[in-house]
């Protein structure tokens, strides 16, 4: 049986994940009257209500031409540039990939970031254009898009000379014309199969395999997947890993070996080179750990990946109702959670903080860490947030901050607007043309300090029409001081609940972010200020009860508006570096960092003076 190695990569949401399943189903993987959800390979909660893949994951289909099997492995990848360490460690496990651009909307940031990881490994792409059936397809054009970008990137001859397709993964069928209307997903498998090289691998060499992918299991503890570079293993044969300098991790034995079929990992007797498997059997090796014969020194050579731009600081929850909606709220129940996190996922980095029980988490950007921390409160754990920040570095020049390459998609109404918010978050306007449909799309170049907290206000501003994406672009001179929120807040002057009463003239104020009847403690944030300042207020201030009948016969009733209620990501960008979220299985609050007003104060005097 003959075998390919292939990932298909992607902008977000351009149909990666429906291809694959497709893919299953045309391959005899699901039986006709088998149930399967869709996108059968976001496979975690996360990941099926928010409509993304945050995790690389491994597949197989086998498919059989002309009396031949051939067994494709496949790896789903994700399409945001946050999740972008996933792609750059699972490129190294195949020697192919599948490019898919939207017909109509054609390259986009992440489609360029995930491209360039791979032409610069040497694989070569096939092109499919997918979303071929949407009435605003441009198929002709988006070809011309994908080459520019080729050229762009660099790509050598032969990836210039890529095979094209032209498909819809929602209907299942793809073909060499962009007229194609019907049919199956044939043609792609005839690609895959032709153009995709077989591993190249030593079926004779001592056995080397790099771990990509770390998992755990309830059963058999860690799961390292990787490709076997050379050598054969067997179940129970004694192995080590090594690290990138050749330092031994540990010592220990296979014992199991777990190859891919579909959505299953099924125990297998050996593996054998350019396979894909998952390997069980080691406590302490990780990603990026060569898994080797005892006799072996020498590591293979592993994917460099890009370093974090923003951090975040992550803190126990201090607050007046700690320990009330959580089981998990020591520091030590929060470092071992991070530490577990980092050895998975390469490119966070975990730092204890200055502070007392305090860890500084470094990532790639607001959405990965929002992933994290909306993972870590389902599971148990109670903490409390800081304002994130970019990381800063020195360079010949001085200071140096990381910049983006924005790109928005806008109704040519809202053009204007989006330009003077950019404009005013210190970003430079580099390319801005008409896109078809009444659509603008605006390119700019911008300091990712200044885009902290904007999604929200764009989403307003364009009436929930605008698209943006985001994509790291180098690092850039320190652009200075860039104006935060416009707004103060409404703050919490005891401790109690919230009183009907209290609430009704407090809406004149500004926007409550809190109904009746809810529980707040002094130095909470219960509300968005109408003006700059922040300003203490009572939300449980009762009506003092007399004897005198009211003249109406009775009270008017108090009418309030429902309060806005702000997601995990949406308060992590609406905050100050004086504030911090509160985060618990069940509430997400806003507070101040000090909670006694003598205390901001105090800091803010200090802060002042430095």
């Amino acid at each position: 049986m003959s075998q390919r190695n292939v990932a298909i990569i992607a902008h977000v949401d351009h149909g990666k994940t429906t291809l694959v399943d497709q893919l299953f189903r045309q391959s005899g993987t699901f039986r006709d009257n088998q149930r399967v959800e869709e996108r059968a390979m976001d496979s975690n909660d996360l990941e099926k209500e928010r409509g993304i893949t945050i995790l690389a994951k491994c597949t197989s289909v086998e498919w059989e031409h002309d009396g031949t099997t051939t067994h494709i492995n496949i790896v789903d990848t994700p399409g945001h540039a946050d999740f972008g360490a996933e792609v750059e460690r699972i490129l190294s496990m195949v020697d192919g990939v599948i490019l898919l651009v939207d017909a109509a909307e054609g390259p986009m940031p992440q489609t360029k970031f995930v491209t360039g990881k791979a032409l610069a490994l040497g694989l070569k792409p096939i092109v499919v254009v997918n979303k071929i059936d949407r009435p605003d397809g441009r198929p002709a054009e988006v070809l011309d898009e994908v080459f520019e970008l080729f050229l762009g990137l660099d790509a050598n001859d032969e990836q210039l000379d890529f095979p094209v397709l032209y498909a819809s993964g929602r209907a299942g069928y793809a073909g060499r014309t962009d007229d194609v209307r019907s049919g199956d997903l044939s043609p792609l498998f005839e690609t895959i199969v032709d153009h995709v090289p077989a591993p190249n691998a030593d079926p004779d060499g001592p056995f080397k395999m790099l771990a990509t992918l770390l998992d755990r299991d309830n059963f058999v503890g860690r799961v390292l997947t990787g490709r076997i570079a050379s050598g054969k293993l067997k179940l129970n044969m004694p192995i080590k890993a090594i690290d990138a300098d050749g330092k031994l991790v540990e010592e220990g034995r296979a014992t199991k070996i777990m190859a891919f079929r579909g959505l299953e990992r099924v125990p297998v007797e050996e593996a054998v080179a350019g396979d894909i498997v998952a390997i069980a059997g080691l406590t302490k090796a990780t990603v990026s750990n060569s898994i080797v014969e005892p006799a072996v020194a020498e590591p293979l050579p592993a994917q460099k990946i890009d370093p974090p731009t923003l951090a975040m600081t992550f803190t126990v929850n201090d607050s007046p109702m700690a320990g009330r909606e959580g089981s998990k709220v020591t520091s030590r129940m929060i470092r071992d959670r991070l530490d577990r996190e980092a050895e998975g996922n390469v490119s966070f980095k975990i730092t204890e903080s200055a502070d007392k029980d305090a860890f500084e988490v470094a990532g790639r950007g607001e959405l990965q860490l929002g992933v994290l921390i909306e993972t870590m409160r389902r599971e148990g754990f109670e903490l409390t947030i800081s304002r994130p920040r970019v990381l800063l570095r020195e360079g010949e020049g001085g200071r140096e901050e990381p910049y983006e390459q924005v790109v928005i998609d806008v109704d040519d109404e809202h053009s204007g607007t989006v330009v003077e918010k950019m404009a005013g978050r210190k970003a430079e306007l580099t390319d801005m043309r008409p896109s078809g449909g009444g659509k603008t799309r605006i390119t700019f170049s911008g300091p990712s300090r200044g885009l902290i907290g904007y999604h929200g206000e764009f989403l307003s501003d364009t009436r929930g029409t605008g698209i943006m994406n985001r994509l790291f672009e180098k690092y850039g001179p320190y652009k200075g001081r860039i104006e935060g929120r416009q707004n103060g807040v409404l703050i919490s002057n005891g401790s109690g609940e919230t009183v009907t009463y209290a609430l009704g003239p407090l809406e004149q104020r500004g926007i409550l972010m809190v109904g009746p009847q809810e529980p707040v403690y002094e130095g909470m944030i219960i509300g968005e200020n109408a003006k700059p300042e922040d300003l203490e207020v009572n939300p449980m201030k009762s009506k003092q009860l007399t004897n005198f009948r009211a003249s109406g016969g009775k009270d008017d009733a108090i009418r309030l508006t429902p309060p806005k209620r702000l997601t995990l990501e949406q308060a992590i960008a609406y905050i100050q570096d004086d504030e911090l979220v509160e985060v618990t299985p069940k509430s997400i609050r806003l507070r101040k960092r000090h909670l006694d007003p003598h205390e901001r104060k105090k800091a803010s005097r200090q802060k002042e003076m430095a």
